[in-house]
């Protein structure tokens, strides 16, 4: 086989950042979907549910400003919405000051269990990025800066 057969800048496909990415994605979501298996939590059930947790000391939340701050699409937003709500962990109301709005709240279940899955997630979250030790910290601002840029922000 000829070993240029794919025209890529790199030297090896370890040389590409964002396979590596998704490499690393990959593995880290499989270590996050067992850490969640025995809440019967998916990973962006997860995710909703702590940043609606989260988002709560602000006041009212609508499912715009949860996908916002969760970085999900707002149609994936309102099913995974649907589902935590017919598990008891959510409510959807009115929103007091945008009549075109609803109000969405982790109910006590809700916000009980988002507070118990987020030691597991952090717990596996510090085993799984343990490796970068003392550069944690640059780690996660490079990709808040990656994540700004792709926001638009």
């Amino acid at each position: 086989m000829n070993p240029k057969a794919l025209e890529t800048e790199h030297g090896t496909p370890d040389d590409s950042a964002g396979l590596q990415l998704w490499r690393v994605t990959n593995r880290w979501q499989a270590a996050q979907r067992a850490a969640l298996k025995p809440f019967e939590l998916t990973h962006v059930q997860f995710v909703l549910l702590a940043s609606l947790t989260w988002l709560a000391i602000e006041g009212p939340v609508t499912q715009r400003r949860l996908a916002e701050m969760a970085g999900t699409d707002l149609m994936m937003t309102s099913q995974v919405l649907r589902a935590l709500e017919q598990r008891g962990l959510v409510r959807r109301d009115p929103h007091p000051d945008d009549s075109r709005a609803r109000a969405v709240s982790a109910t006590d279940a809700g916000k009980k269990l988002a507070n118990r899955a987020v030691r597991v997630v952090e717990d596996c979250d510090r085993d799984f990025f343990g490796p970068l030790a003392g550069t944690l910290g640059a780690f996660t601002a490079s990709l808040r800066l990656l994540a700004e840029r792709v926001d638009g922000s």
